[in-house]
């Protein structure tokens, strides 16, 4: 999936050079004092056709509308002296770039295919950043808190015909003890040295710190680049990874070995700037022996058995037992991270959203069931041993007001505030001069308003 992704980066990317050079440049639409260009349509055409967005219409129609919209957006705040946080922008645009850099393969790459440097990529990047964060603020200034009721949900319920009703996915909701095996001191001390032997190559001149970081880091997606991070700042960072990483100030120096949850690292200093940091890092994580994971699993299975015979709850034991601390001081009951779910924040995981090794043990299990004790790896590429618990369970079904209200207000809220905005616009409309070159008025345009007769 990774690989097809890039694929798809890298063609979008050849694409938009293509189109640069061969457009003819026109202005096709004036809104107030703003220009939009031919070019930028047709760019912005290839950019998300490579995306896979499909367009239900003429995107030489849906495209320059859209554009306009947002001058709309962006003018008014202009007006109402609406500001972004230059840092927040500042700290996406190095995230865009970063991930850039690392699908095409280093900066040289980006700016082969950009056919720009590296400097007016991130400049354009940011403009743009600001511009999509700018109107974002303003839609929510021109909306504000919507007030809902439960009588206006169900309102909005009633009136959806019971064939169109939503159809919502089986979600669950799971209770997890974790045990993390030992790692024996021999190991932790056998990867302190291979680090050592690290440093001491880098400060001989032996290796560079970015070769041995592409052969031996297992972080696999820093070690392609040599181990960069690209420019992050402390609050983007681990503390103990920050707190050493930001005292770095020369470049040539290896930092000592850092200890995180991911692992051990030596970090060196690639370029400070402001209040953020571009460094190198290697990490080693200890391996767990096969003696280890029969150790934690068999105290599991005996946690398994005290469960079993109603010796204590599972809470209890996710409470004083599990090495978990997401989940311990919440009785082990897992909460939603995916930040794309429309359940992010609760308990609530549909079945593909919970981690594979969960989601196998959980889906043959009944509400209330206990598994055994199995293996997986977490979020930080740890092995643990776990058990878990299906506390609850929602098959999936038609949307209704028990099951789904809090989902089913989500949908009203949505549906109001584009209500607002689509009136904003409208209104908006009459009162700026808008021309569209006579080839591009033959549209069926989302809000008509724009060719005035």
């Amino acid at each position: 999936m990774k690989r097809f992704v890039s694929i798809c980066f890298l063609a979008c990317c050849s694409l938009l050079a293509v189109a640069q050079e061969n457009v003819i440049d026109e202005v096709i639409w004036v809104i107030g004092d703003d220009a939009i260009l031919k070019s930028d349509v047709e760019t912005q055409r290839l950019y998300l056709q490579q995306e896979g967005q499909r367009f239900d219409g003429d995107p030489y129609c849906i495209i320059p509308e859209r554009m306009a919209i947002q001058k709309l957006y962006l003018h008014q705040a202009k007006l109402d002296s609406i500001d972004v946080n230059e840092a927040q922008v500042i700290q996406g645009v190095d995230r865009w770039m970063n991930s850039a850099v690392n699908q095409l393969g280093g900066r040289e790459k980006m700016e082969e295919y950009f056919g720009k440097k590296y400097s007016q990529i991130r400049d354009e990047r940011k403009e743009s950043a600001k511009e999509e964060q700018t109107v974002q603020k303003m839609q929510q200034e021109l909306v504000g808190d919507i007030k809902l009721t439960p009588s206006d949900v169900r309102k909005f319920f009633n009136q959806i015909p019971k064939d169109s009703l939503p159809s919502v996915p089986t979600s669950v909701e799971v209770e997890i003890v974790t045990l993390e095996p030992k790692i024996p001191f021999e190991e932790t001390d056998a990867i302190k040295a291979r680090l050592r032997d690290f440093t001491d190559q880098i400060n001989k001149g032996d290796r560079t710190f970015s070769a041995l970081a592409r052969a031996y880091s297992e972080d696999k997606e820093s070690a392609a680049r040599g181990g960069e991070l690209g420019f992050m700042g402390k609050m983007d960072l681990l503390p103990e990874f920050a707190n050493v990483a930001f005292n770095l100030n020369d470049t040539k120096r290896v930092s000592n070995i850092v200890e995180t949850e991911y692992g051990y690292h030596i970090i060196q200093l690639i370029e400070k700037r402001g209040d953020r940091i571009n460094c190198r890092h290697i990490l080693l994580r200890p391996k767990v022996s096969e003696k280890e994971i029969i150790e934690a699993t068999t105290r599991l299975d005996s946690l398994y058995a005290d469960l079993q015979a109603n010796k204590f709850t599972f809470e209890e034991a996710a409470t004083f037992v599990s090495y978990d601390k997401d989940t311990r001081n919440n009785k082990g009951l897992m909460v939603n991270k995916d930040y794309e779910s429309s359940n992010y924040g609760t308990p609530k995981f549909e079945m593909q959203e919970l981690p594979p090794e969960i989601g196998k043990v959980v889906y043959d299990m009944k509400v209330g069931d206990i598994s055994k004790p199995f293996t997986m790896m977490t979020s930080m590429q740890k092995e643990v041993v776990a058990i878990v618990k299906l506390k609850a369970k929602v098959e999936a079904h038609k949307a209704n007001m028990v099951d789904d209200y809090q989902a089913l207000k989500t949908m009203v809220e949505g549906k109001k505030r584009q209500e607002l905005l689509n009136n904003w616009i409208v209104k908006k409309q009459k009162t700026t001069y808008v021309r569209i070159a006579d080839e591009w008025r033959n549209c069926d345009f989302q809000y008509p308003g724009w060719i005035k007769e």
